[in-house]
C-alpha cells in the first residue's frame, strides 16, 4: 500500500473447517493467495483455523494439537504473508510452556514479520465452549501494531462483548479492530433464540466500530461441527456502523471491504466521543461491581 492513500482492502476468510489439520492449513494458504489475487492488503482468518473447534468437551488429546508461535503452522503463514507481500492474522493454540496454553492471535506484517501478538483475555465457560479447560487468560493487554496495512488491533471471538476491550485497543490507536471468531448455534437454540443471538452478536460490535471511530472487521466460520452450527456471517463495519459487506449463514467465502482510514478522522471530529470522555470519572471501571451498603432501617422506638 502507498504512502499516497489511506485505503485498506481487507479480506476476511469465512472457513468451513475438517477435522484435518493439514486440510485446514492448506486451505488457508490458498485463502490467502486468494486475497493477495484480489489486491488485498490484509487478510484475517477465524478463531482457532487449523482444527475443528476443540472446546466442546474437555478432552486432553485436544492439547496435542497446540503449537509454540515459532511453530510450523505460523512458519507457513509468515512464509505466504511474505510471498504474497500482505498482512496475515492467526488465530492458533499456541504452546507457550508445558501446561501453559493460550488462544493467541498472530499478526504477520507484509515482510514476514512477527508484527504483533495477541493472547485472548476473556475466556468463556458456557455449554459446548469449554475454554478455561483449554486456554490461560492473556497476559500482554489490549494493543495495536503499526503493519504495512495500517494501525492493527485484534481481540478474539469471546473478547466482543466487552465494550472496555474495543476502548483500550481503540486508545492504543488501532484503525481497525479484527475479531477472529468461532460462534454459533446450540442444537436446542436455534429455532427460538438464533436470530437474536446474531443480531446482537452484530450489534455489540458495530457499537464498538461507533464508540471508538474505527472499522470493524468480524470473521467467523461455518457448518456443523459436534453439535455446533457456526453461523458465519462475518461483516464489516465503518465508524458509523454501517455494513460494508456481510457474508451468509452457511457459505464459505472470502468477504472483501475497502476501508478508507481517512474516515477514522472525519467521524471521530463530527462524533467527538473520544474527547468528551470524563476520564476523572471512571475509577468504578476497576471494580468488578460497585456495592452499595445496605440502607439503615428506620428506628422503631
Amino acid at each position: 500500500m502507498g504512502s499516497e492513500t489511506r485505503l485498506v482492502r481487507i479480506a476476511l476468510a469465512q472457513m468451513r473447517c475438517s477435522a484435518s489439520k493439514s486440510e485446514n492449513v492448506a486451505q488457508a494458504l490458498e485463502i490467502v493467495a486468494e486475497a493477495a489475487r484480489r489486491h488485498c492488503h490484509v487478510v484475517c482468518l477465524p478463531e482457532l483455523f487449523a482444527t475443528w473447534y476443540p472446546c466442546q468437551r474437555e478432552d486432553h488429546e485436544r492439547f496435542a494439537d497446540a503449537e509454540p508461535l515459532e511453530g510450523p503452522t505460523v512458519q507457513q503463514l509468515a512464509a505466504a504473508a511474505q510471498a504474497h507481500r500482505m498482512v496475515v492474522i492467526a488465530s492458533v493454540f499456541e504452546r507457550r510452556a508445558a501446561g501453559l496454553y493460550h488462544n493467541t492471535a498472530v499478526i504477520l506484517d507484509s515482510t514476514g514479520r512477527l508484527a504483533g501478538v495477541y493472547r485472548k483475555m476473556h475466556i468463556p465457560d458456557d455449554p459446548l465452549y469449554y475454554e478455561k479447560f483449554y486456554f490461560t487468560p492473556g497476559d500482554l493487554g489490549f494493543a495495536s501494531f503499526p503493519t504495512s496495512a495500517g494501525q492493527l488491533g485484534v481481540c478474539i471471538c469471546w473478547d466482543q462483548w466487552f465494550p472496555e476491550a474495543a476502548r483500550l485497543t481503540a486508545l492504543s490507536g488501532a484503525e481497525i479492530l479484527f475479531y477472529p471468531t468461532a460462534i454459533g448455534w446450540l442444537p436446542d437454540e436455534k429455532e427460538t433464540y438464533g436470530p437474536s443471538q446474531c443480531s446482537a452478536w452484530e450489534t455489540m460490535m458495530r457499537s464498538h466500530a461507533i464508540a471508538n471511530g474505527v472499522f470493524v472487521a468480524a470473521v467467523n466460520r461455518v457448518g456443523r461441527e459436534g453439535e455446533l452450527e457456526f453461523w458465519g456471517r462475518s461483516f464489516v463495519s465503518d465508524p458509523y456502523g454501517n455494513i460494508l459487506a456481510r457474508a451468509e449463514h452457511d457459505q464459505p467465502c472470502l468477504l472483501v471491504a475497502d476501508c478508507d482510514l481517512n474516515v477514522i478522522d472525519v467521524a471521530r471530529t463530527h462524533w467527538p466521543f473520544l474527547r468528551d470522555r470524563r476520564i476523572d470519572a471512571y475509577e468504578g471501571l476497576l471494580k468488578r461491581y460497585l456495592d452499595r451498603p445496605p440502607s439503615p432501617r428506620p428506628s422503631s422506638s
